[in-house]
């Protein structure tokens, strides 16, 4: 696997290298050893598969609180969206600046979610899959949710107006929603 930093400390694409012949390719998603090696969280508590049926599906800012933060590692197996970070930790120096990458079929990339970070996306394409796994079990009473438009962040959707479900379009914006 090709491990590529983003703006946001601890947070990584990630990227396969495939072994290919006449039959097509063969390539490792996951493994712990080059995970650790590379500093990043290797336990797996769970994984999950959200279909989105329609293009400009919205989802997030979603992110668990403290005790419960968890890293996530985020892949499309199908379809396209824009995957979105948001650094929500008040010591790092990327604190309240976002990241943003297209994840699809083709560039088979993974985005790895450093815990105190929030995260979101929008489906650019009908029928998209996206695989999750998560370093920490869900916690309904620490799930929280920060606003898609708050202005703090600038976060650039690219469908317009969103899908949304009630919950996402009733989280606060940052200012009002006490999250640190």
């Amino acid at each position: 696997m090709i491990f590529t930093e983003t703006p946001l400390p601890g947070a990584y694409l990630v990227g396969l290298e495939p072994r290919e012949d006449s039959r097509g390719f063969f390539a490792r998603t996951w493994c712990a050893r080059e995970f650790a090696a590379a500093g990043l969280e290797t336990r797996v508590a769970q994984c999950s598969l959200s279909v989105s049926l329609r293009r400009g599906t919205l989802r997030g800012l979603h992110y668990q609180a403290a005790p419960h933060q968890e890293a996530k590692l985020i892949r499309c197996p199908r379809g396209a969206l824009l995957d979105v970070i948001l650094d929500l930790r008040p010591d790092s120096p990327a604190f309240r600046q976002h990241f943003s990458v297209e994840l699809n079929q083709h560039n088979r990339l993974a985005l790895y979610v450093p815990t105190g970070c929030a995260h979101g996306f929008q489906t650019l394409e009908d029928d998209t899959e996206i695989w999750y796994q998560m370093s920490e079990f869900h916690h309904p009473e620490s799930a929280r949710g920060i606003r898609w438009d708050d202005p703090a962040f600038g976060i650039l959707w690219p469908v317009m107006p969103p899908i949304l479900h009630e919950r996402d379009a009733a989280y606060p914006d940052f200012a009002t929603s006490g999250s640190t």
